[in-house]
């Protein structure tokens, strides 16, 4: 049973704890695992909600896939060895699984139906199927393809060249997904880099992929060879212990093993503009890179987030947020319109929640302004069904005078179901 009030009379954290697996990365080692031939083997993999929605989704294929804690293996005979499945591919709460999933089944010979849960049903989907229709792709659902349910009919595709309209790792994703399945060459601009973990483990099973500034090209019909992979820890699950460690007093934390992708360490800069205490102990790795990191307790000035810096910390805002309620002056977050098409509407429930425990906060069409530092008191919080909105109400319980009460607190299992163990762990 999790709790649902927290009240920790603003402790000091002092410890070390291993964030689970990177869930970007884990989702794409099941893709990939069940696209090559032969035995895929997982190292680390995320035993959250959404990670697991991947998985029954490609048993539901036809795939073997074995679960031994957080070890994994896959056995495949490849993309055209899946079969035709006899229900509806539930992607439960993941928008990773929906969207790029859709660019694996386009390509496929038979029919099958994707849908997720209430949330799911709300967000855009437009953005993938406009592209994959562009390939020849055969998608069709509510609003015309804009929503799930989403029928697909495999057919044959063709490469593109695609300029994206807005910096979405996932739609850029889809269409190379897509692309391995398709004739001929296809070419896509972001206009400003995203992660970039499809092409690293694009590569890790074989694949030619070429990157020329913001400029990726691949030719289809690419076979790929089965692989290890090794999931280091998800930065944007250690983001809520890096603030946790920040704007609580005597606390020094190391975390272990944090994947340091350079498209996803934008917090990491956001701290060091603060003027954050830290300290990044690289690791030797091979593919994704990863470090300890080393947070102590800081004192933090306002800056302004905006532009290439967000796609890099799209995830992390929630909690930057809360940051900037402890920081000395303003911060100004802008340019994360995208924010508004999560799993929830994030700008309006970040302020809307962190309102209510007195941070001075302010909502924009594109992101939020916070003034600080502000006292912040005890409240209800609600999540409104977000993983990330239920940790930031956690953390921010630590800087709270009086008990923090939160609605749902189950929700955090989506990516990190050991959380509130590793928070008590830390609490001195």
């Amino acid at each position: 049973m999790l709790p649902t009030k927290l009240n920790y009379e603003k402790p000091s954290l002092n410890g070390t704890i291993q964030v689970p697996g990177d869930k970007s990365i884990s989702h794409r080692s099941i893709m990939f695992g069940a696209i090559a031939s032969g035995k895929t083997t997982v190292e680390g993999f995320l035993l959250g909600a959404d990670c697991l929605s991947t998985i029954s989704c490609f048993r539901k294929l036809g795939v073997e896939i074995e679960l031994d804690g957080n070890q994994v293996t896959i056995n495949s005979k490849g993309i055209d060895g899946w079969t035709e499945p006899d229900a509806v591919l539930d992607t439960g709460n993941s928008g990773t699984t929906t969207r790029l999933m859709l660019g694996l089944l386009a390509g496929t010979s038979f029919h099958s139906v994707a849908a997720g849960d209430d949330s799911i049903a709300k967000r855009p989907m437009k953005r993938i199927v406009d592209p994959l229709r562009l390939m020849g792709a055969d998608i069709r659902g509510r609003t015309g393809g804009q929503f799930t349910p989403l029928a697909i009919q495999g057919t044959r595709l063709a490469g593109i060249n695609y300029t994206l309209p807005v910096a979405s790792a996932q739609v850029k994703s889809a269409i190379l997904l897509a692309a391995l399945n398709a004739d001929g060459k296809t070419v896509i601009e972001e206009p400003v880099a995203t992660r970039d973990h499809t092409e690293i483990m694009l590569r890790h099973f074989g694949v030619d992929i070429k990157r020329n500034d913001n400029i990726i090209e691949m030719a289809g019909g690419q076979t790929l060879s089965a692989r290890h992979v090794k999931v280091p820890g998800d930065i944007s699950s250690a983001a809520f212990f890096i603030a946790a460690a920040l704007v609580t007093e005597r606390s020094e934390i190391r975390l272990e093993n944090v994947g340091t992708n350079p498209t996803r360490t934008g917090i990491l800069d956001v701290i060091a503009q603060m003027g954050a205490d830290y300290e990044i102990q690289e690791n030797e790795t091979a593919g994704e890179r990863s470090a300890d990191l080393l947070i102590r307790s800081s004192r933090l000035k306002g800056i302004e987030i905006g532009g290439s810096l967000i796609p890099r910390l799209i995830d992390e805002i929630p909690i930057i947020a809360l940051i900037a309620t402890q920081c000395q002056g303003t911060t100004v977050i802008k340019d994360a319109e995208e924010l508004r098409v999560k799993e929830t509407d994030r700008i309006t429930a970040v302020v809307d929640e962190l309102s209510k425990m007195g941070a001075d906060i302010t909502a924009t069409e594109d992101g939020m302004v916070i003034n600080g530092p502000t006292p912040l008191s005890g409240a209800d919080m609600k999540t409104y069904g977000d993983h990330r909105l239920g940790m930031m109400a956690a953390i921010a319980s630590l800087a709270a005078d009086g008990s923090v009460s939160i609605d749902d607190p189950d929700c955090i299992a989506v990516s990190y179901p050991g959380f509130f163990e590793h928070l008590n762990n830390l609490i001195v």
